[in-house]
């Protein structure tokens, strides 16, 4: 049954152009160059964009703190940043009517099986964070191998019209599925690959850097999905030595980013025990 609706999807043409007109909904975030029409010169959009903002909607969900924390960004820049990006992007009040909307445009991903795609309303949210939890070998790395192909179909196939990103954590990666899936499809092999950016994270502050890069990524092309598989194996693998465990700050308005090691005793929390 499956094999003979492989002969009914086609190839995108190019996962990575924008649709316009009726196909808006399907337009990825802004990027924060367009700030430049509203004044903010190049030199200050390229601090942002090293200090991890690459989209008008990250600068119009920003606080004026974090902003003034950029090198070279003064108070009045700040305000004028956030003054142009939220007129640009929509994070008031809006009607019921147009959530409703919103929720009937999105996007799902399907899952390849027709039973899960029921059980998930549709398939995957695009637009949101799914999070997968298993034991060993119940299928977790093959269903985010799945969608990073289904992705690439035109939506009315169950697809976002779109590239993945797949950040690797553990190793498990393997191109070669990638391509027995896209036949199925009736997908050229060497296309989903190329539509597939992957990068394998080795500790955990390179997994955020590629996180930042990633976000980057996806303000420039049209990405429909990203994986991180695993997104908590590089910490777990750093805290299973013995009782010892870390804590990382990863945000505050007054501390540094660090992490520190300690212990879990009888005693309670002590320090790391070597």
């Amino acid at each position: 049954m499956m094999g003979s609706r492989a002969a009914e999807y086609e190839q995108p043409e190019a996962a990575d152009e924008y649709d316009g007109g009726d196909g808006a909904h399907l337009q990825g975030p802004c990027g924060i160059s367009a700030l430049e029409q509203s004044g903010v010169n190049a030199s200050d959009i390229n601090k942002l964009k090293e200090a991890g903002f690459h989209t008008v909607d990250a600068i119009a969900m920003a606080t004026k703190r974090q902003l003034i924390g950029i090198k070279g960004i003064t108070e009045a820049k700040a305000d004028k940043m956030l003054k142009a990006s939220r007129e640009m992007v929509n994070v008031g009040f809006t009607t019921a009517a147009d959530v409703m909307q919103s929720r009937k445009d999105l996007i799902t991903l399907t899952t390849g099986s027709s039973a899960l795609d029921e059980l998930l309303r549709g398939g995957f949210e695009t637009g949101s964070i799914t999070e997968l939890f298993g034991e060993f070998r119940t299928g977790k790395t093959q269903l985010c191998h799945q969608l990073c192909v289904t992705c690439q179909l035109p939506v009315d196939k169950g697809g976002g019209e779109g590239k993945a990103l797949f950040i690797d954590t553990e190793g498990t990666f393997r191109p070669q599925r990638l391509v027995a899936i896209a036949e199925r499809y009736g997908l050229d092999g060497d296309s989903v690959l190329d539509n597939v950016a992957f990068a394998r994270a080795y500790n955990s502050e390179h997994q955020m850097q590629l996180l930042s890069q990633a976000s980057a990524m996806m303000a420039e092309s049209r990405y429909a999905l990203v994986v991180v598989d695993s997104a908590t194996a590089l910490l777990r693998l750093k805290k299973a030595r013995g009782e010892n465990r870390v804590m990382k700050v990863v945000d505050s308005p007054i501390l540094p980013e660090a992490e520190a090691m300690y212990s879990i005793t009888e005693q309670g929390i002590q320090d790391e025990q070597n």
